[in-house]
């Protein structure tokens, strides 16, 4: 990300300022939220491999590999997936890899959801020539995901300059990547994942400015971390409002990511009131997919906490949400 100062603060400031009333006064049961069938639940419950990094990327042994996956879902009462593709790099246009992966998901009946995708060039590059290159890194994902049966891949908006010559920027790379992705039945999504794409105005305008049915964006419940600025001890981040940001990108979601790190003695996390999040996601007619992201000490036992959390809060909000 550029300097600070070159986006502008007076646009952070008056960005957050401007949707500020609208989610205070927002009514949490909108008229377009769509009808819940009756028995189904408001929402399912996915896994991000995220969640595992660590039990992969072991730093001297690794206790699990990609292919182990879908089976330790299923160990968690989870029945959807979703991968990140840098823990199994080498592997996107490996037919034999791939087939095996699919094998063992069908075994365990599994569904997978969709890839995460990074490290593979910044999509809203100011180079022309890197941006093009980054759309056609990401194609071999798209294939991938296309043949386990995903729906979407989930990319990154990164990009340098203006706050307006970010968004066109992004929006180019986007645009052209779903012209490769749409025949192929698959979404573009973003996720809030630092710099501008963590501030819920800018990407919000980029998904306008791309202005495609198979663009969306990924809300993640805690990367809204816009910056740091200072150096040293003086060194302070800048955070965009959570709940303020998820509403922003609600319109557009097409994935939820349901971050947790700590919970309290009675199971709630405490960096997220998660009865005010999934109220917002749920107010803007989402049922689909949210997907757990635990980043902290137990691997599984935070899951299980997400999962119980996540279980608990749907059915507390059901008969709010119902038809």
């Amino acid at each position: 990300m550029s300097n600070p100062d070159s986006i502008s603060r007076r646009d952070f400031v008056r960005g957050a300022a401007a949707t500020a009333a609208s989610i205070s006064a927002m009514s949490f049961i909108t008229p377009w939220a769509r009808a819940v069938d009756e028995g189904n639940p408001l929402f399912r419950i996915s896994l991000a491999e995220w969640s595992i990094n660590k039990r992969i990327r072991g730093a001297e042994k690794p206790e699990m590999t990609n292919l182990d996956f879908p089976a330790f879902a299923r160990e968690c009462e989870i029945d959807a997936v979703e991968y990140v593709n840098q823990l199994w790099m080498d592997k996107a246009r490996d037919m034999a890899y791939l087939k095996d992966l699919k094998k063992r998901c069908d075994d365990h009946g599994i569904y997978s959801n969709l890839i995460m995708c990074d490290h593979e060039g910044n999509l809203g590059d100011p180079d022309d020539k890197k941006r093009m290159e980054a759309v056609e890194n990401h194609k071999k994902w798209a294939d991938a995901a296309k043949f386990l049966g995903c729906k979407t891949i989930r990319v990154n908006a990164h990009s340098e300059g203006t706050w307006d010559e970010q968004k066109k920027l992004a929006a180019d790379g986007l645009v052209k990547l779903a012209e490769y992705c749409t025949p192929l039945g698959l979404n573009v999504v973003v996720e809030n994942h630092g710099g501008l794409s963590s501030h819920g105005r800018w990407l919000s305008e980029v998904m306008m400015l791309a202005n495609n049915p198979h663009i969306g964006t990924l809300p993640d419940f805690g990367n809204f971390r816009v910056d740091s600025v200072g150096k040293g001890k003086s060194k302070t981040d800048v955070w965009y409002d959570r709940y303020l940001g998820v509403h922003e990108l609600m319109p557009f979601a097409k994935a939820v990511s349901a971050k947790t790190h700590e919970f309290d003695d009675k199971g709630n996390e405490i960096h997220t009131d998660y009865m005010k999040m999934m109220r917002i996601v749920l107010s803007h007619g989402y049922r689909d997919w949210v997907g757990i992201e635990y980043e902290a000490g137990d691997e599984k036992a935070g899951i299980i906490k997400t999962r119980d959390l996540l279980r608990r809060v749907r059915d507390e909000l059901m008969d709010e949400f119902k038809a």
